[in-house]
């Protein structure tokens, strides 16, 4: 199993739409690095869910529904993966209070914020969980 972080702007993907919706078609991704992480997600790997530019903050936890295959959106060779919701965190963790923490100064989102979809070790993944209970 892996562990996955992925980025959305509330104004264009909020977390309240996708919990409502009960499924996203995470596709549109058109950065390299981000659609080899898309494809190395496999079903029932757990993804935090990241309100990017308003918010900046970790809001929910998410599941991988079905493994990558071709974006729909185009005919190019980009990928897309399904997504279901799991469950919101009690408390946001925000970007501010993630870059306090020493144990998380390497994930992507610290390193190289402009990444969409990013592995996140799994002591990683459940520090911000805890972060957010």
């Amino acid at each position: 199993m892996k562990y996955w972080l992925v980025k959305s702007e509330p104004s264009v993907f909020s977390w309240e739409r996708f919990v409502k919706e009960k499924k996203a078609v995470w596709d549109g991704v058109r950065n390299y690095a981000a659609r080899l992480h898309l494809r190395g997600m496999k079903k029932g790997d757990p993804v935090l869910f990241y309100h990017s530019n308003e918010g900046l903050a970790v809001v929910g936890i998410a599941e991988v529904a079905r493994e990558a295959y071709q974006d729909p959106t185009t005919k190019e060779d980009w990928s897309a993966v399904d997504l279901i919701p799991s469950k919101a965190l009690n408390n946001p963790v925000p970007l501010t209070e993630m870059k306090k923490v020493k144990e998380l100064q390497n994930i992507y989102l610290i390193r190289q914020g402009r990444l969409s979809v990013m592995p996140l070790e799994k002591k990683e993944f459940e520090l911000i969980v805890k972060m957010g209970s």
